[in-house]
């Protein structure tokens, strides 16, 4: 007994230890920067000139479907900068795409482009010495999102066990902005599975490249988290402040059916000038919630995300339609939505099976409220991991076959055909409570049409349950 004791005190003590020995800076004060008019570049004159008179005052909006758009569409805005890249992000990988877009961001950096990264840090991982070096470009500037105090790819999980309440809550925001003039927002982290590019899995999943009134509302969002006490400059945080790591060299993403991606400025100008020929001008909002309280705690109340769509919800007609990767309903959101379903509304939601599933304890939980989400009206479609639908979204056999799960990561709300919302917020616990969101709030009948008529394709019997 005496034995078991000691080990346990002598644990005990060298946890207590390791503890003691990291902490985080100081809580960072940021000096808001001046937001300076916006300078004209050759972007900005691409909007103002699709923009005819009676849309001023309106957005652009672009879905993106297909991997391959996601991806050109940022190289392209990457390709034709001259000012400011802004972007925030929960994971950026570092495979195949997401080092080959990272390294035209450093082209755009060293040709005087100014570039801050916001990051979460919960998928930092081993990418530290990589992201002070680059941090050290003159044009680049990035920060973590409410870092633990542990830097180690290993250790820093040990920050959950005195810090759990704080370290819990993420930045799950996906904005990508250019020079003022286009944003892309939605669902996707930068990833070979979210760009058809993976030969392990690849996702169902939908952004939009927006443009005109509503990229002031993403440039604001960006600017309150960049300036959050949660966002901490890489240089505060690296143990390795004289690391010269090298970005890892990327080929070019290929793609099949001869597909390729804008690479120079003429060839990407030329794309956006097509994108906007085909883009809708509309009203729309966006949204994000607050960056993460003072009170780490609490997690009683909904989010803002959260509270817009309930109230979008309340306000439905006739029907709503949800994609939701992760599809979780708490006691209360259980009872609002047999009180919907008692007014005829019909809610009809995709998720995903536990073979297209990337995270079995979500679909672990899920499992667990299936039957009272039926119970409460709703019609549940699960998405098989070998749905036909592989081979139209991704354009490549080879990434559907037995061995690739086709998965979905889309987050999307249809109210009534009418409205749209698009955005990284997941009908499930942690984005309801937990995790800061952004939501693209569409206004229009034939875009909420058209994505409604891709959700219902994929709740057909040949790719859902």
């Amino acid at each position: 007994m005496r034995i078991k004791c000691f080990i346990f005190s002598s644990c005990f003590l060298f946890i207590f230890a390791l503890f003691g020995c990291s902490s985080l800076p100081d809580k960072v004060e940021h000096i808001p920067a001046r937001i300076a008019e916006s300078k004209s570049s050759e972007l900005s004159k691409l909007v103002d000139n699709a923009q005819a008179p009676e849309d001023v005052g309106l957005s652009s909006v672009f879905v993106q479907e297909h991997g391959f758009d996601a991806l050109a569409q940022r190289l392209a805005l990457t390709e034709a900068a001259e000012h400011t890249i802004d972007f925030q992000y929960y994971i950026w990988n570092d495979d195949m795409s997401g080092r080959y877009l990272a390294s035209r961001i450093v082209a755009a950096a060293d040709r005087g482009v100014k570039v801050r990264a916001l990051l979460d840090d919960i998928n930092i991982n081993q990418r530290e010495d990589l992201l002070s070096s680059l941090d050290r470009h003159p044009n680049i500037s990035i920060r973590i999102f409410n870092p633990s105090k542990y830097r180690g790819s290993k250790s820093k999980w040990l920050g959950f066990l005195t810090d759990f309440s704080r370290l819990n809550r993420r930045m799950h925001n996906k904005t990508f902005t250019v020079d003022s003039s286009f944003s892309i927002v939605g669902g996707r982290n930068i990833g070979d599975e979210y760009f058809d590019l993976s030969n392990h899995i690849n996702f169902k999943d939908r952004d939009a490249l927006v443009a005109g009134k509503v990229v002031s509302s993403v440039e604001d969002s960006f600017n309150t988290y960049w300036n959050s006490s949660w966002s901490y400059p890489i240089e505060l945080l690296s143990k390795n402040k004289n690391s010269e790591t090298q970005l890892p060299k990327s080929d070019i993403p290929g793609y099949s059916n001869g597909r390729s991606l804008p690479l120079k400025k003429k060839q990407s100008i030329e794309y956006l000038i097509s994108i906007l020929e085909q883009s809708t001008w509309t009203k729309a909002d966006f949204f994000s919630d607050k960056p993460i309280p003072e009170d780490v705690g609490d997690t009683d109340k909904p989010k803002d995300s959260a509270v817009r769509i309930s109230t979008l919800a309340e306000n439905a007609q006739s029907e709503i339609l949800v994609e939701s990767a992760y599809l979780i309903l708490d006691k209360k959101q259980l009872g609002k939505l047999l009180d919907i379903s008692k007014k005829g509304i019909v809610v009809k939601a995709l998720t995903n099976s536990m073979a297209s599933n990337d995270l079995i304890t979500n679909h672990s939980g899920y499992a667990a409220k299936r039957k009272a989400m039926i119970k409460n009206g709703m019609q549940l479609y699960e998405l098989r991991a070998t749905a036909p639908l592989c081979i139209d979204s991704t354009k490549d056999e080879s990434k559907c076959s037995p061995h690739v799960p086709y998965g979905l990561h889309a987050k999307t709300l249809i109210f009534d055909k009418s409205i749209a919302c698009i955005g990284s917020f997941n009908l499930n616990l942690r984005s309801t409570y937990l995790n800061t969101e952004s939501i693209l709030i569409v206004y229009d009948k034939k875009i909420a049409g058209t994505i409604a008529s891709n959700i219902e394709r994929a709740m057909s019997g040949v790719n859902s349950w």
